[in-house]
């Protein structure tokens, strides 16, 4: 099952998807680009959003861009099957939400097939349970607000540890919702981030219940402060963690059929730049995507 190529395993035939692209590979210059995803296969099983999560990386890498791909460490995932290994350089921090202090561990796997690289954010306190979100009864965790800040903010401080400077960050699932509203409030005076534009996918599938009451209070990370998350419920849900996404968004990209028609209205209602679903091109109309929100340097100069 694949959005790109009859087989994901073999990298070759997604290539030959891009056959039209490559003139434009030699116009436009090489981006560095962050994915930021909640599921990627085969780590975890197939879903839309987890065949999404590793062809749009492995397409765009092919296309000729430089990545970064960066998912959860779920409980479900055999780390001896996918040989996972703990990057020490980059472990040992600490995050602290609500004034406790919760260890960040970075892990690192290669999908050979793919041919692209994946960091994993571990901690034992959010990522030792076996299932994405929910238990087996499908009700959703009561931390699910805490997993996904410490998501977000362990992301963030290992792409600074990295030394790398992404010209577009692409998030991708609830578990990165809050990657946007850092981006812009916490991390915009840093070096890694003052340029970076970021783009978020919205999905039909995601949390089916409310977050927990502190979650706003939870949120605050330096200039990120509660009082900024005030014109949203004061009881979060799926919908309106996805307002938030948007409200602090350089663009939006409808990533599948059916994605909730109310917001993607209040997208285009805040003027935010949204890419409409394309299953037949989508991979390069993410590209073309992210050229119109980060437009090549020589290409403004051109312009002017």
């Amino acid at each position: 099952m694949s959005l790109f190529a009859k087989n994901p395993r073999k990298s070759s035939e997604i290539s030959d998807f891009f056959v039209p692209l490559q003139s434009k590979i030699i116009k436009m210059a090489k981006k560095k680009i962050l994915f930021i995803n909640q599921e990627i296969a085969p780590y975890v099983p197939d879903s839309h959003m987890s065949i999404m999560g590793r062809d749009l990386s492995q397409a765009i890498q092919e296309i000729g861009h430089e990545i970064r791909t960066f998912m959860p460490k779920w409980g479900m995932i055999n780390e001896r099957r996918g040989q996972l290994h703990e990057v020490i350089r980059l472990s040992g921090m600490n995050l602290i939400i609500d004034d406790t202090d919760h260890p960040l561990i970075i892990k690192v796997a290669s999908i050979q097939s793919a041919k692209i690289q994946v960091y994993f954010i571990d901690n034992d306190d959010y990522f030792n349970k076996r299932q994405m979100g929910q238990d087996e009864n499908g009700k959703d965790y009561p931390d699910n607000g805490e997993r996904a800040i410490f998501y977000a903010r362990g992301v963030l401080e290992t792409v600074k540890k990295l030394r790398w400077i992404p010209d577009i960050i692409h998030c991708q699932g609830w578990m990165s919702a809050l990657v946007p509203y850092y981006i812009k409030k916490a991390y915009h005076d840093e070096p890694s981030f003052a340029d970076t534009k970021v783009v978020s996918s919205l999905f039909t599938n995601g949390l089916t219940s409310t977050l927990e009451p502190d979650f706003k209070r939870f949120t605050e990370f330096r200039e990120a402060t509660p009082d900024l998350l005030a014109p949203y419920k004061d009881i979060m849900d799926f919908d309106e963690l996805s307002k938030l996404v948007i409200d602090y968004s350089d663009g939006v990209v409808e990533a599948e059929e059916g994605v909730n028609a109310d917001l993607l209205k209040y997208a285009t209602e805040k003027n935010i730049p949204l890419l409409k679903y394309n299953k037949d091109d989508f991979a390069q109309s993410c590209e073309d995507f992210y050229n119109m929100i980060a437009p090549d340097k020589e290409e403004e100069a051109e312009d002017f």
